[in-house]
């Protein structure tokens, strides 16, 4: 058993989780003592306040009295994926609820499961994170239940952290996919693109899926010459983001500066792209989230909300270009 203070550091804390993962008997027991946030088919438990959403964490007592309402035990607790541990060292969890009856539920819990893609606009920083890799677990679990070899059923470990194959013993690790999101520009004006699957109005970075063999810096130069028709002359990583939509993606982030700026739009890829100003994303970045219709039916452009890595990758090329700018007037 691990000992109360443990987690008093960032290792220690790792550590924990490290055991929690690796031996079924101690996450076993760390869930009797745990917190959980609910699903419903991958839809998250919100609860409003005010204008935005916040994921409450149930005890393990609380939840197991909402439980045996429906007939189910403790064993249920099992369905669960670990996802941390808090401060004190409470194992956090999350689990599906999606066998149950959804209204009922909701009216038991004092709260209501909301579709990810939609709650995440109004939820706060922190439960984002946290909700994006509780959905992108569990749906892993849901689409992995047999041996890709021997067609077999795999078993989940009691922390989530793998499933194995029940014939051959092969192991299988939740994953995720790499994808690019690179800002193009060149100088002055940066390029922005839209796809038909996407929100009205809306424009954001070039993105695409990094191919097997790639590195980081050739899946860039492809997808820009891909989509754009441009060949990008240089290139800077920026950051990294978990992206639950569609499925479980690792979002990387770059700046490109490309010498050329004629466009030649792949419309297969594309609806379109265009270069736009400093002013002109500017004043993208303060439209609201899905702006209603102006005047002639179109919508005024705006660019990803705050929690996504785009926005703050477009917010850095505008920082950047305000500072070359103050830097002319005062030489």
């Amino acid at each position: 058993m691990v000992a109360q203070g443990w987690c008093s550091s960032y290792i220690k804390h790792t550590r924990f989780l490290f055991e929690l993962k690796e031996n079924d008997d101690l996450c076993r027991q760390a869930l009797t003592s745990g917190s959980f946030y609910l699903f419903h088919n991958l839809s998250p438990l919100v609860q409003k306040s005010g204008s935005t959403y916040h994921a409450p964490a149930i005890s393990c007592s609380d939840l197991l009295k909402t439980l045996s309402q429906y007939g189910k035990d403790k064993s249920t607790l099992e369905e669960s994926v670990l996802l941390g541990c808090s401060d004190s060292c409470t194992a956090e969890f999350a689990l599906d609820l999606g066998k149950l009856e959804q209204s009922s539920l909701e009216k038991e819990l004092s709260a209501e499961f909301r579709d990810l893609s939609k709650a995440i606009v109004k939820t706060d920083g922190k439960n984002i994170s946290l909700l994006s890799r509780a959905q992108a677990l569990l749906r892993w679990h849901e689409n992995n239940q047999y041996c890709s070899k021997s067609g077999k059923p795999t078993q989940k470990n009691v922390s989530g952290s793998k499933r194995v194959c029940s014939s051959n013993g092969m192991v299988y690790y939740p994953q995720m996919s790499p994808v690019v999101i690179t800002l193009v520009s060149n100088g002055n004006r940066c390029l922005l693109a839209n796809q038909e699957s996407f929100p009205p109005g809306m424009y954001t970075a070039l993105a695409g899926f990094c191919e097997i063999g790639e590195t980081l810096e050739e899946t860039v130069r492809r997808e820009v010459a891909e989509e754009v028709g441009l060949e990008v002359d240089s290139l800077r990583y920026y950051g990294s983001q978990h992206w639950p939509f569609p499925m479980s993606s690792l979002m990387i982030a770059c700046q490109a500066t490309v010498k050329d700026d004629k466009l030649d739009i792949n419309k297969a890829e594309l609806k379109d792209a265009r270069w736009f100003s400093l002013e002109e994303v500017i004043e993208a970045l303060q439209v609201q989230i899905m702006p209603p219709k102006m005047a002639d039916g179109t919508r005024p452009v705006w660019v990803p909300p705050r929690f996504a890595i785009a926005h703050y990758l477009i917010q850095e090329w505008v920082q950047i270009q305000k500072t070359r700018l103050e830097e002319k007037i005062n030489i």
